[in-house]
């Protein structure tokens, strides 16, 4: 006969003593050497519970429940992805009585008494059942996997690995709202690095795509809480969203990531600084409903643009909604 894999994880639940060596004589043939043996269908239920059998060979009549409930609470207690093969053994072969094993979860039935022949094919059968669905599995869990990492690209901008304007719309969104149900402020700081063209054709291509990757990394570092996030905006301009801070919080930031660029004092020889520096516009409010996101936005450009107007490298502030 041939032998079946001893890896086969097999519950039996039969009340009959006998039948139950039988079936351990068969299942030994077939190289399944230590099933699993329940006497009743509260025990069955112990064993599924802790033990996760690949195949259970499960007497229709016991002497505390009906079979068929067993199935149905073995089913219940299935996790996702999970499958066990249920296989009803029945001495009744009425249409009927099938059918009710099948609606209560069964895949088969095994007519008693127990053909050594017919119990071999079945479990094989289920076998390969079961490793055709432990493939589509490991396959699903692949193709998780790899949309989630499609979608964290999706989100993420590909030179500076922070992330991008798509994902820093759907989150300037989320964190308005948030904050408006919470009754707290939210702050956005707008930060542009300064004289950027004149760096690129200074130092070429290179130097400014590592110029903002270390600009990146210095967002990245002040937007460390849940509802922070450090976005590369576009092209030299970055955006930060800092959920429940105030005026006097995101100033202290902006200032924080301007002072950081300053000390790292990369050189920019085209710069009246000598060195690569930035401006922050910030503004600061409690959303409502009366509020508008984009005029939010509106003031944070205007803030940013006054930093520059007013000699760069230097952080402004500006009321909600003071757009020239």
């Amino acid at each position: 006969m041939p032998r079946i894999s001893s890896e086969l994880n097999v519950l039996v639940v039969e009340d009959s003593k006998a039948m139950i060596e039988t079936i351990r004589d068969y299942l030994a043939q077939m190289g399944i050497r230590h099933p699993m043996i329940a006497l009743s269908g509260q025990e069955a239920i112990e064993m599924f519970q802790g033990n996760r059998p690949d195949i259970v060979l499960l007497d229709a009549i016991l002497p505390d429940v009906d079979g068929f409930e067993i199935a149905k609470q073995m089913r219940a207690l299935e996790r996702d992805g999970e499958w066990a093969a249920i296989i009803f053994l029945t001495s009744k072969s009425k249409d009927e009585h099938l059918a009710r094993g099948i609606e209560a979860g069964g895949d088969d039935y095994l007519m008693k008494p127990v053909s050594q022949v017919v119990l071999s094919a079945k479990v094989r059968a289920m076998q390969r059942l079961i490793e055709m669905q432990r493939s589509l599995l490991a396959v699903t869990h692949k193709l998780g996997a790899a949309n989630k990492e499609l979608q964290h690209l999706s989100m993420t901008d590909g030179l500076t690995g922070i992330a991008n304007r798509r994902f820093f719309d759907e989150m300037f969104m989320r964190e308005w709202r948030r904050c408006g149900r919470m009754q707290r402020p939210m702050s956005l700081i707008m930060i542009d690095v300064d004289h950027f063209k004149l760096f690129n054709d200074t130092y070429g291509h290179q130097a400014g795509d590592d110029c903002l990757k270390t600009m990146a990394a210095q967002a990245a570092l002040a937007a460390t809480r849940a509802g922070d996030l450090a976005a590369r905006y576009g092209g030299e301009e970055f955006a930060l969203i800092l959920g429940e801070t105030d005026a006097d919080g995101s100033q202290w930031v902006a200032n924080l990531i301007r002072q950081r660029i300053s000390d790292l004092k990369m050189p920019h020889s085209s710069s009246p600084y000598h060195f690569v520096t930035v401006s922050c516009g910030v503004v600061a409010v409690v959303p409502n409903a009366k509020l508008s996101l984009q005029t939010f936005l509106q003031s944070a450009d205007q803030a940013l643009y006054l930093a520059k107007e007013q000699g760069r490298n230097r952080t402004v502030y500006v009321e909600f909604g003071q757009v020239e």
